[in-house]
């Protein structure tokens, strides 16, 4: 078969919306509708005729909604092959009439999860007829349309389908079940059993946008979104204005977001973040002063950058990201000054993000190898009791420059390295294959850019210094001290751990362990 005539159209549906519209064009074009519940009843308050399901099936719906299309009449006239005689002389014998198009969404199982539902809601809204219905349609779609998306009603509102067409729907309705029942799974999974790892794992993941690539040209890309997406994301954010968001863009915002929202209840913080390492960040009194001192770390990556804030964007500090090429500036919102800044920077991408994400949430993360998935619990770990390890104590001012130093450093590619100094990052050294390599990058990079500032020096001199994981030899410490630093934070942990506080006390450093590392790859 190819084309169809829509004789008998099956409507049920949660969402009703464009429900009466297509209602009344299938009804115009003499199309018999059938339907249940809350949806015969919004087709008949449009003074639209409707037969009840129960009419078809002889038996009333029963058990609170339960059971209500759970029928031969309905199954049978939805699988029935119309080119097979054996099928049609059944349905005849039967009763069953043939049913050529369904029109179905399910109960809304994620939104009664995300209102914070009790349980016993959450399960009643675990859809059973209407999974089935789409399965016995889809499977049987060389004769019945299955529509599933109300973007696809003025398709079938002319009363006929295609054979491509029927094909296009049941490849989206099985999606749609498979990513149904994967929400379900999930929610019993992680949420109603507390499983962290269960030994099946459905993903649920709709496809937010198309990308115009990936990492690279000849790579592509999408962006998908979970069902039970988190505020204040990446993923869910408003672009205000600028060019399509590219597979990178998204990446290293994701970086500077989460990094800054480290700092959702401090004072500005901003974030500059180029190839998913921040270059650049700092603390003020007002977020352009924070923007100018993060700028200052290394104001060479930053062109070309990614910038985050913790604070609704105002028009100073526009002024002053206009200042060079920005490729994204993520926010939390920005006020009309703002806007009027980067709406004269047609290709700087303004995305807006409602809130910022909890940096100690839970959840998981998952990642690709080949053949299979690796998948690890978030790393929220947040800074508990410090242990001085050192003869000489850090001073309040070093004290927080480590934990300043240290919440970035969570945010760096191993081997990191962070120099920090009066609230803002002085050199930071990402990705090297050790730990040495890291320390003098780092050095270097804020010998460099004291030299394009003018500084009589680096600002590494009187500062703290982060390392992600402990140093295995005195060496990266070394460099350190070299570079100026006065106090140190690192986990600890190393079987030269002694080695390395003697170091630091020749020295006259002050080191604090956390007892906690933020490997990074």
């Amino acid at each position: 078969m190819t084309d169809v005539t829509i004789r008998r159209a099956l409507l049920s549906v949660s969402d009703k919306t464009g429900l009466v519209d297509l209602a009344r064009a299938l009804a115009d074009k003499g199309v018999e509708l059938v339907s249940t519940g809350g949806t015969a009843k919004a087709i008949r308050e449009a003074g639209i005729a409707v037969r009840d399901v129960s009419d078809l099936t002889g038996f009333p719906e029963m058990m609170d909604g339960r059971v209500k299309t759970l029928h031969p009449t309905v199954h049978g006239g939805l699988l029935a092959r119309r080119d097979t005689p054996e099928h049609m002389a059944a349905a005849d014998a039967h009763g069953i009439g043939m049913i050529d198009l369904v029109v179905v969404n399910l109960y809304p199982f994620a939104a009664t999860v995300a209102r914070g539902a009790s349980r016993e809601d959450i399960i009643e809204n675990i859809d059973i007829g209407g999974p089935s219905m789409v399965r016995s349609a889809a499977k049987n779609h060389d004769s019945v349309a299955i529509v599933t998306d109300p973007a696809d009603y003025e398709a079938v509102a002319r009363g006929v389908t295609t054979l491509d067409e029927r094909r296009k729907f049941a490849a989206k309705a099985f999606a749609a079940t498979a990513e149904y029942d994967a929400m379900i799974a999930s929610w019993f999974a992680f949420a109603d059993q507390g499983e962290q790892f269960p030994e099946r794992l459905s993903v649920p993941l709709k496809r937010g946008q198309s990308l115009r690539y990936g990492e690279n040209p000849h790579q592509s890309a999408a962006l998908y979104l979970p069902a039970f997406a988190p505020a204040g994301s990446i993923a869910d954010h408003v672009q205000v204005q600028g060019k399509e968001l590219s597979y990178n863009n998204l990446n290293d915002a994701d970086a500077a977001l989460e990094l800054v929202a480290e700092f959702r209840d401090g004072p500005p913080t901003v974030v500059i973040v180029k190839h998913a390492n921040p270059c650049g960040v700092a603390t003020g009194e007002t977020l352009v002063e924070a923007y100018e001192k993060a700028l200052a770390c290394d104001s060479v990556s930053a062109f070309g950058g990614i910038i985050a804030v913790n604070r609704p964007l105002d028009g100073p500090t526009a002024e002053a990201i206009s200042g060079i090429f920005t490729e994204v500036v993520a926010a939390p919102d920005a006020d009309d000054a703002a806007k009027a800044v980067f709406a004269k920077k047609k290709n700087l991408r303004l995305i807006l993000t409602g809130d910022l994400p909890d940096p100690a949430r839970g959840g998981m993360m998952l990642k690709s190898i080949a053949g299979g998935m690796l998948l690890q619990g978030r790393d929220g770990g947040q800074l508990g009791d410090l242990t001085v390890v050192t003869k000489r104590q850090p001073t309040t001012q070093e004290l927080a420059d480590c934990r300043f130093a240290w919440t970035v450093a969570k945010h760096v590619k191993s081997n990191a390295i962070v120099y920090a100094k009066d609230g803002a990052t002085a050199g930071v050294g990402a990705g090297q294959m050790n730990r040495l390599e890291s320390a003098r990058i780092a050095a270097w990079k804020a010998k460099d850019a004291a030299e394009k500032a003018g500084w009589a020096e680096p600002k590494t001199i009187g500062s703290a210094v982060a390392s992600d994981a402990f140093f295995p030899f005195a060496d990266g410490l070394l460099a350190a001290v070299e570079a100026g630093a006065t106090a140190v934070i690192q986990p600890g942990g190393s079987i030269r751990d002694e080695d390395v506080i003697a170091a630091a006390d020749e020295a006259g450093l002050a080191m604090v362990f956390t007892g906690m590392r933020h490997f990074r790859h």
